[in-house]
């Protein structure tokens, strides 16, 4: 389980540690800071590309191999990070990172998966938990981890992280996961990746993310293109024979859509509150990076806390009934909050989230088990990672939107009152799921 472990928290803590950097870094290049928002859109698109693809490839090609290659892949991005000595070298370190970090976690999920059938038993409640802590709970821990190691290193530490973590999961992968099956030959394997699928999808998420994330500028060019490519993308993987997507099975397992669309929305909370708060905090309250990161480590500790006692019992409705109703609670506080609020009540707040992290991420990943086929099950965790994604994409948009003008108070309450709604639709597409398990069953 180290290396399982260790290699999924490096994609969620990688996807938000950058935040506290980003104004350091633009003023060390003497660019606005509004340009080094690129490296988060980068791993954004790269992640969300990757992680079903990598899936598929782990599938067919053994998940061992591919969890090394991505470890291989994190060295060097970290590496190139660390010494770049331009913002264009940083985007191409954070597009290395990001698809290297993408194979921890379908690359886990499909492991455990494996090992469980060969033992004819449900996944442990406690493997479960710890992947589950890994793998999108540490999302939050990059803020506060970020802030520190910024505040006291300075931002290359960033990437710089990524070395020495990426040694330690690369030795103990090899000591410690089993080894693959022998592999086909190459035509064989490259036929089934659908590498046609892989570039439509990453062509398609790059222009969807462009559109959204210019909200403010509405580029209706590049949404057509997005749509365009969608449309091309879904006649194709309707023809291929082992495609990236399968459209019938999303089609035929409507509660594998379902557990998608929730993660997108509970994500799409989960992003919005770190960012939107973080940037409140910042610029409204004035306080440091370090300081930041603090307020929002308590956060993280309550995720933590809550995971493993209730990953050990393998439940996924209770959990997410919960996670949604907190988030709710939390979003209709933040419409009454201002600059003025102490900073005690603002930690409450984010301790409170805390557990929707926790319980949506618990249940989310035990729903994702339980309606998954075992023959593709890399893949669709992949896929699962490409929701959380879209929903910090949108996250992103909505925040730029309500900053526009400034981090203000205002902006906030905007933020809170589409969290508001997100939170219900949440609720409600939760509590009506008939098809929802109640807990993991045996295979």
């Amino acid at each position: 389980m180290v290396p399982l472990v260790v290699g999924s928290a490096l994609n969620p803590i990688n996807s938000s540690i950058i935040a506290t950097a980003l104004v350091p870094i633009a003023a060390r290049f003497g660019v606005p800071a509004g340009r080094t928002a690129v490296l988060v859109a980068v791993l954004y698109v790269a992640s969300a590309t990757a992680q079903p693809a990598l899936g598929k490839v782990a599938g067919r090609f053994g998940p061992r191999r591919v969890f090394l290659a991505g470890i291989v892949l994190v060295f060097a991005g970290g590496l190139i990070g660390s010494f770049a000595q331009s913002l264009a070298l940083l985007t191409v370190a954070r597009v290395i990172i990001g698809v290297g970090t993408s194979a921890g976690y379908p690359t886990a999920m499909l492991l455990i998966r494996r090992r469980a059938e060969r033992a004819g038993i449900a996944a442990p409640g406690s493997v479960l938990g710890a992947i589950s802590i890994a793998g999108q709970v540490t999302v939050a821990l990059g803020l506060p981890l970020g802030g520190l190691l910024v505040g006291a290193f300075g931002w290359r530490i960033v990437f710089l992280v990524n070395i020495p973590v990426a040694l330690l999961a690369f030795a103990t992968a090899r000591r410690w996961v089993p080894g693959d099956d022998p592999i086909g030959t190459v035509r064989t394997w490259a036929r089934d990746i659908d590498l046609v699928g892989v570039l439509l999808f990453a062509a398609t998420f790059s222009c969807l993310l462009g559109f959204l994330l210019s909200l403010h500028d509405p580029s209706w060019p590049v949404l057509a293109a997005a749509v365009v490519l969608l449309v091309t993308l879904a006649g194709w993987e309707l023809r291929a024979s082992s495609p990236l997507v399968d459209l019938r099975l999303l089609r035929s397992n409507g509660a594998l859509t379902r557990t998608y669309v929730r993660q997108l929305c509970t994500q799409l909370v989960m992003y919005s509150l770190m960012y939107g708060v973080t940037q409140w905090v910042q610029d409204g309250k004035g306080l440091s990076a370090a300081a930041t990161g603090l307020v929002m480590l308590p956060m993280t500790g309550m995720s933590a806390l809550v995971t493993a006692p209730v990953a050990r019992r393998n439940a996924v409705r209770v959990p997410l009934l919960i996670a949604a109703a907190v988030a709710l609670g939390v979003a209709v506080t933040l419409r009454f909050m201002s600059v003025s609020t102490p900073t005690a009540a603002i930690i409450a707040v984010t301790v409170a989230f805390g557990v929707t992290v926790s319980l949506g991420a618990v249940g989310n990943q035990g729903a994702l088990y339980a309606q998954s086929p075992a023959h593709d099950a890399g893949t669709a965790a992949g896929l699962m990672r490409t929701a959380s994604y879209l929903g910090a994409i949108l996250a992103s948009s909505l925040i730029s939107l309500s900053y526009a003008h400034g981090v203000t108070d205002a902006g906030l309450h905007s933020i809170a009152t589409v969290l508001v709604a997100g939170s219900t639709v949440l609720l409600l597409i939760t509590a009506l799921d008939r098809r929802l398990p109640t807990h993991i069953d045996r295979p």
